[in-house]
């Protein structure tokens, strides 16, 4: 599926703190907890507890969101398809998209039991 800029615009201006919930709810029925959400989301943004928690007391939207975060250097690992986009086939013009659909496909593989050390990408780990 294409990218457009109205969906891009959408996701834009939803809230992190209307979403972030129901990514919690999908983990703990998956036998994930918060801690570790918020371990893959500390690695992907750069936001700590502390951060994040006042990011959704702020009620900020996605893109502020991801203006305010430090994307990791490894983030450009993240591939595959979620919800019908494949990561890799998303156009630059649309970046944050493709950082919320990145986001999303880490939080996919918490759910689906994909150990840690294989969700946080490392380099090495690549060769």
């Amino acid at each position: 599926m294409k990218v457009t800029a109205e969906k891009n615009e959408k996701v834009a201006k939803m809230i992190f703190a209307s979403i972030y919930p129901l990514y919690l709810n999908r983990l703990v029925k998956n036998g994930r907890t918060k801690e570790e959400l918020n371990q893959v989301i500390e690695w992907f943004t750069g936001f700590d507890k502390d951060d994040l928690q006042k990011l959704i007391e702020e009620k900020v939207t996605f893109r502020t969101f991801f203006q305010k975060a430090k994307i990791h250097p490894n983030a450009h690992l993240i591939k595959g398809v979620v919800c019908g986009y494949r990561i890799e086939e998303i156009d630059n013009e649309f970046e944050l998209y493709k950082q919320c659909r990145r986001m999303e496909k880490l939080i996919d593989e918490l759910a689906r039991g994909r150990k840690m050390e294989k969700i946080l990408r490392d380099e090495k780990m690549k060769k």
